[in-house]
């Protein structure tokens, strides 16, 4: 008998390999399956990486037009009819002009075309956008409030144009407004027949049906509706006039805003005066809808042509009014405006006060006009800017927003600049601080999410249709002075100590987006060393400017180091972050919030020792950039090759002018001496006891230097740089023309030292006094003999250059006293902001 032990021994025997084989199968299996989840767990961590990646970048090229997720300054309907109905309407078409429009995004437009007829040029020269090279005599605002009413003198070839409106709140829709345009003839010799077309437009949904006499000549008036304005009349008054005059209209199809005149042009036609004189004239042509236009007509143009004198009346009638008082007309608009203007000067005498100081009613009136026309400048847009990071391979467009601003020049800038706008607003916030508080809290509305302005606002189609390609687009990297400090300090001083819960509110507001701002200037544009800044943005590649243009500081063609390198650091940024750093300080304290990190900034960039070891140059005893630099620089045309024969010129070679290096470059101090170089005294970092104030007063008084009988030229005659093409077409910008934005920091500077107890008063008084009457006198004069206040001015001579009218900073002109002769009395109070005397200075904390 075998026995169970036996058996189970054979059963093993017999059994054990194929255990075995089911074993390792089922380790073969189990080894699969985990191969497999590892592989699957491989792919999904990969597509998960991936995705990550993929959303990572979708994130960094969003970022550039993603705003900033903080409070905005503005709520949505702030500039609605029902929460401003006062500042609804508004002459907010700068780069027109004269041009009507309300501060919503699609706002039907109303404007003003001309023609002087019996011209020989063909096409006829008509005058719709301001435009230098229409060549008038003079044109801007005399008396504008900013609110209200303005009224505006336009001097052409032979007759004169006088534009004035007023405007009535009520309704739901923003209430009435009216215009007279004004024909006078200034040729005693030829009367003139001039041609006075207004228009309506539309810039989105909405319909315009004109009403047209019984004649069919002429219209009388045009019914419109939009969703923003809802329905309203447009009517034309008929004339008392005894002038002899004939009426004629378009009605038509636009395809943009942009291209009103070419629409207008295209329904021309020619006609005879009169059938004793052949003599032809230009008629619009009366309806001309294109049959391939499903909507109609969009635009529709009044048109009056006339000899002189003549007065055309507009009228525009909300619907949403149904018990007006009177229609502003006749005698009631005359009686209002008078009652504008009486109010505007009684405004102007109580801020300014000019007429106790002695001042001719000339350089009152010529105070009025600098001022109005500033306010009369503000324009309101709409649109998205172009925009481009790094990260994005084609430009993309910034977010749809308003912009609510001040421009530089109505014919060659009329649109947002930042580094512009805070100078506009030292005037300004003076004038009307709400008007200035809009127009700083729609500019810093403009943050992304990094804390990037866009520094140049190109908003719509006809601000697009007047920029050159190359200056469309905006990059992330690229900065400018954050000028908006400027008014903000002084609207924000009288708000510090405030219960008011409109102050409070506004500097909760205001707070993040400064502190966000701050902070990207504090990583995107910082220097090589500790405490050093760095403005981006210049080429080091190019060899075609004799030194590469730093644009990001504002200051253009300045000299900054030959060399563009990763190794230099600005005194300028450096100055304007600490002017920024103190701000913000100040607020967070205002609120009860911990500010230290900001105060603690500000004491170490005021720090003097600090900025000397930085900044100052012991070889020229100035403060000045550090950077790879050279003198020895020269623009030379490049040699042809040797082979050719004389008189042949070489095949397909550029022969513009090229930069030609005659020393190699060093690390040091770049010694130019101008505006730059006085940015420590300007925003009046150096301390009132230093031994280097008086250095820089002396040499600032220096004629060898910066000092001229007009003001402060902007670079020293002895500096290499000076009045130098930049390239062969790149004329001096910022190499030796004055500049009254400069000339206005260094009076308020000399202001505060001269009443600072110190050392140096004595000096920063004398200099004081004489550095204002030149200034002032310099752009008194200009304005009286060309009728325009100038984008900067010749350092030899005086005289207005660049473009024109350039009511942009150049009207601080006016903030600095119109004084005469060697009047000595103290006249800063004269500064429009008297902003000087009340900066959050620069404390030692």
């Amino acid at each position: 008998m075998t026995s169970t032990k036996h058996l189970r021994h054979r059963n093993v025997q017999r059994d054990g390999p194929r255990l075995e084989r089911k074993i390792d199968k089922s380790r073969t299996k189990n080894s699969d399956s985990s191969s497999k989840l590892v592989a699957i767990a491989s792919v999904l961590v990969t597509i998960l990486l991936l995705a990550g990646y993929f959303r990572y970048q979708m994130y960094l090229r969003e970022k550039i037009k993603t705003p900033l997720y903080a409070p905005t300054m503005l709520a949505k309907d702030s500039t609605s009819a029902k929460s401003d109905p006062e500042r609804y309407w508004g002459s907010y078409r700068p780069n027109t002009y004269f041009g009507m429009r309300t501060r919503t995004q699609r706002s039907p437009v109303f404007g003003l075309m001309w023609l002087n007829q019996f011209t020989q040029q063909m096409p006829p020269p008509i005058r719709h956008w301001c435009d230098q090279g229409d060549r008038l005599r003079r044109y801007g605002w005399l008396k504008h409030d900013g609110v209200n009413f303005g009224v505006q003198e336009i001097v052409d070839s032979d007759f004169m144009l006088t534009t004035s409106f007023i405007k009535r709140a009520g309704g739901d829709h923003g209430g009435d407004w009216s215009a007279n345009i004004t024909a006078t003839s200034t040729n005693k010799e030829r009367a003139g027949l001039v041609s006075l077309m207004f228009y309506v437009a539309l810039d989105g949904s909405g319909h315009v049906e004109p009403v047209i006499s019984k004649n069919g000549q002429r219209i009388n008036s045009i019914n419109g509706y939009s969703p923003e304005l809802g329905h309203y009349r447009l009517s034309f008054p008929k004339s008392t006039s005894n002038s002899t005059h004939k009426h004629n209209y378009l009605i038509t199809h636009a395809t943009g805003l942009d291209k009103l005149k070419e629409a207008m042009m295209n329904g021309i036609r020619v006609e005879a005066w009169d059938k004793s004189r052949r003599v032809p004239y230009f008629v619009l042509g009366g309806r001309q809808v294109p049959i391939d236009v499903e909507d109609g007509s969009n635009f529709v143009v009044f048109q009056v042509t006339t000899e002189l004198p003549y007065t055309l009346e507009v009228m525009y009638e909300s619907g949403s009014i149904y018990e007006r008082p009177n229609r502003l007309q006749g005698e009631v608009f005359s009686s209002l405006l008078a009652q504008h203007v009486s109010e505007f000067d009684k405004k102007f005498d109580e801020k300014f006060d000019l007429k106790s100081k002695a001042f001719s009613q000339s350089q009152v009136d010529f105070a009025k006009a600098a001022l109005s026309n500033m306010v009369g400048s503000v324009g309101y847009f709409y649109g998205a800017s172009l925009v481009q990071s790094v990260y994005n391979e084609e430009p993309v467009n910034y977010w749809k927003a308003a912009l609510y601003t001040g421009v530089p020049s109505r014919s060659f800038f009329p649109r947002g600049f930042l580094w512009d706008e805070g100078f506009h607003n030292l005037l300004i916030s003076k004038w009307d601080p709400e008007i200035s508080k809009d127009i700083l809290s729609h500019w810093l509305d403009l943050m992304n999410t990094e804390g990037w302005i866009p520094r140049e606002q190109i908003l719509g189609d006809e601000a697009r249709a007047r920029v050159p390609d190359e200056f469309v687009v905006q990059r992330n990297t690229n900065a400018n002075p954050p000028t908006l400090i400027l008014p903000l300090q002084r609207l924000i001083k009288s708000m510090l100590d405030s219960d008011k819960e409109k102050d409070k509110k506004f500097l909760k507001a205001v707070l993040p987006r400064l502190q966000t701002w701050f902070q990207w200037y504090n990583t995107t544009q910082i220097g090589p060393k500790r405490f050093t800044y760095q403005w981006r943005g210049r080429d080091g590649h190019t060899n075609k400017e004799l030194n590469p243009k730093t644009l990001t500081s504002g200051l253009d063609d300045y000299p900054r180091a030959s060399h563009p390198t990763n190794d230099e650091y600005h005194v300028d940024l450096r100055c304007w972050m600490a002017l920024s750093a103190g701000l913000i300080a100040d607020i967070s304290k205002s609120l009860g919030v911990d500010g230290a990190e900001y105060a603690a900034t500000h004491a170490v960039l005021t720090d003097n020792g600090l900025l000397d070891d930085l900044h100052w140059s012991e070889k020229k005893q100035q403060y000045s950039d550090y950077g790879l630099h050279t003198d020895k620089v020269r623009l030379e045309r490049p040699k042809p090759p040797a082979n050719l024969q004389p008189g042949q010129r070489p095949p397909n070679m550029n022969m513009d002018k090229v930069r030609v290096v005659h020393a190699d470059p060093e690390l040091g101090f770049v010694n130019a001496f101008g505006y730059v170089s006085l940015f420590p005294f300007l925003l009046k970092i150096v301390e009132p006891s230093s031994p280097k104030l008086t250095r820089i007063l002396t040499d600032m008084r220096s004629e060898k230097h910066i000092w001229t009988d007009f003001g402060l030229r902007s670079l020293g005659q002895t500096t290499p740089l000076y009045n130098r093409y930049n390239s062969e077409h790149d004329p001096p910008y910022w190499r030796g023309a004055l500049w009254i934005n400069m000339n206005y920091l260094a009076l308020g500077a000399l202001d505060f030292y001269r009443k600072t107890p110190g050392p140096y008063r004595a000096q920063a008084d004398e200099i004081y006094t004489e550095l204002r009457n030149n200034v002032v006198n310099n752009i008194y004069s200009q304005y009286m003999r060309t009728g325009y206040i100038w984008e900067n001015y010749n350092d030899k001579t005086g005289e207005g250059k660049g473009c024109h009218p350039f009511t942009g900073w150049s009207a601080l002109g006016l903030v600095t006293g119109v004084a005469t002769g060697t009047r000595s009395s103290p006249a800063h109070e004269l500064l429009i902001i008297g902003y000087f005397d009340n900066l959050c200075l620069f404390r030692q904390i």
